[in-house]
C-alpha cells in the first residue's frame, strides 16, 4: 500500500498563522483534502469507473470562503472538526463535582458545537505529515468558551487503498472537563449536485433521543418502531420525513457501547456509490441539511436546503447533564479516544 500526502500553502492569517491544504491520495486515485483551519475536510474525491471525479462532500474551492461573512452568518459547519462538545448543551451549563460551569451561548440559550469560536474555527498545528498520515493538534486553553481545564487534542487523518478515510481523536486534560468530539462533513454521493432526498439510508439504531423545542436532548430514549426515525431497514431519506424540517436527530446505535462497528450506510442509485460509517461512538446524529444556506460551493454549484447530509458520531448530546447517559467527563490522567471511518464502495446499489 502506497499512500501519498502533499501540502500546499494558502495564506497567512491576521494572527500570523499559516493556513495549509493537505492532500491525501491512494493508488485508486481517491483524494481527500484537509485544511489546518478548522481541520476541515474540504474535498473527498472518488474516481468513478469512467474516470470522472465525484467529490462527495460539500465545501468551497477557496479556503478563504470558509471565513466569509455571509457564510459565517448562516454557519453550517461544512466539513469541520467539532469541539469541545458536539451538538447542544442545554442552557449552556453543566456541573462537575457540584461546581457549575457557564458556557458561551450560540444557539438561543444553549451552546452548540463548542460555542462561538469552537474547534471548527481554530488553526490547528501540524505535528506529522508523513507516511500518508496527517496529524494535527490544538490546545484548548482553560476557560475557553467556558470549559474548565487545558485540553490537549490530537486529530489524525488516514486514507487507505480501499477508500477508507479514518479520523482519530486523542485528548487529555489537566482538570476535569466535558469532552465530546465529532466531525461535521456533509455528504452528497452525486458530486454535490441536486439534493439528497433520494439517497437511501440505513442506521442500525433501535432508539433515538427525544429532543425539546430547542433541539436539546431531554434524557429520554424512544423506540424508532412505527416512527419516521426507523432506518433499521434501508429507505429513501425523504420516504417518511416532514419536508419542512427533514431530520436533525441523534440515534443510539445497537452496537455495544464504545466498541468499533458499522452504524450507518447510505447509497445513491445515480452514482452507484455507497458510504459506510464505522465508529467507536454509541450515537450517530443524522442531519439532513434543512438549514444549509444558499451559497456558491465547489465547481460552481449552488448549495441550499438538503444539498448534503451529516452522520456525526459521538456520545449522547447533552450527556454531561444526564447521569444515566454515558460519561463525557474527562479527568486528569485519562485519555479521550474516538475513531470513525468513512468507507466508500463503488458499484454498490440496493
Amino acid at each position: 500500500m502506497t499512500m501519498n500526502l502533499s501540502r500546499q500553502y494558502c495564506f497567512t492569517s491576521p494572527q500570523g498563522e499559516d493556513i495549509y491544504l493537505y492532500k491525501l491520495s491512494n493508488n485508486k486515485g481517491t483524494e481527500v483534502t484537509i485544511s489546518n483551519y478548522g481541520a476541515i475536510i474540504t474535498s473527498y474525491i472518488i474516481r468513478m469507473p469512467d474516470g470522472q471525479a465525484n467529490d462527495i462532500v460539500l465545501g468551497f474551492d477557496n479556503i478563504k470562503d470558509y471565513q466569509g461573512k455571509f457564510y459565517l452568518s448562516q454557519y453550517p459547519w461544512f466539513g469541520a472538526a467539532i469541539g469541545r462538545y458536539g451538538n447542544r448543551i442545554k442552557n449552556a451549563r453543566f456541573q462537575i463535582g457540584g461546581k457549575e460551569y457557564l458556557l458561551t451561548k450560540n444557539a438561543g440559550d444553549n451552546q452548540l458545537h463548542g460555542g462561538v469560536t469552537g474547534f471548527d474555527k481554530k488553526i490547528w498545528r501540524e505535528i506529522d505529515a508523513s507516511n500518508g498520515i496527517l496529524v494535527l493538534t490544538y490546545t484548548s486553553s482553560d476557560g475557553e468558551e467556558g470549559y474548565p481545564g487545558t485540553l490537549e487534542v490530537q486529530l489524525s487523518y488516514m486514507l487507505n487503498d480501499v477508500d477508507e478515510l479514518c479520523y482519530e481523536y486523542i485528548a487529555s486534560t489537566n482538570k476535569p472537563t466535558a469532552v465530546n468530539l465529532t466531525h461535521h462533513s456533509y455528504f452528497n454521493l452525486e458530486n454535490g449536485q441536486g439534493d439528497i432526498r433520494d439517497h437511501t439510508l440505513k442506521i442500525t439504531a433501535s432508539h433515538y433521543l427525544e429532543q425539546d423545542e430547542s433541539l436539546a436532548t431531554t434524557g429520554r430514549l424512544i423506540a424508532v418502531e412505527n416512527t419516521m426515525y426507523d432506518f433499521l431497514q434501508p429507505k429513501k431519506i425523504s420516504a417518511d420525513w416532514d419536508q419542512k424540517t427533514g431530520y436533525d436527530q441523534s440515534f443510539v446505535t445497537d452496537k455495544p457501547g464504545k466498541t468499533f462497528g458499522k452504524v450507518a450506510e447510505a447509497w445513491s442509485g445515480n452514482s452507484k456509490l455507497k458510504l459506510e460509517v464505522w465508529t467507536t461512538e454509541p450515537v450517530v446524529h443524522f442531519y439532513s441539511g434543512v438549514w444549509i444556506p444558499r451559497v456558491n460551493g465547489k465547481n460552481g454549484t449552488t448549495y441550499g436546503p438538503y444539498s448534503g447530509f451529516c452522520l456525526e458520531t459521538q456520545i449522547h448530546p447533552n450527556a454531561v447533564n444526564y447521569p444515566h447517559f454515558p460519561n463525557t467527563i474527562l479527568r486528569p490522567g485519562e485519555t479521550y479516544y474516538q475513531k470513525t471511518v468513512y468507507k466508500v464502495l463503488a458499484g454498490s446499489v440496493k
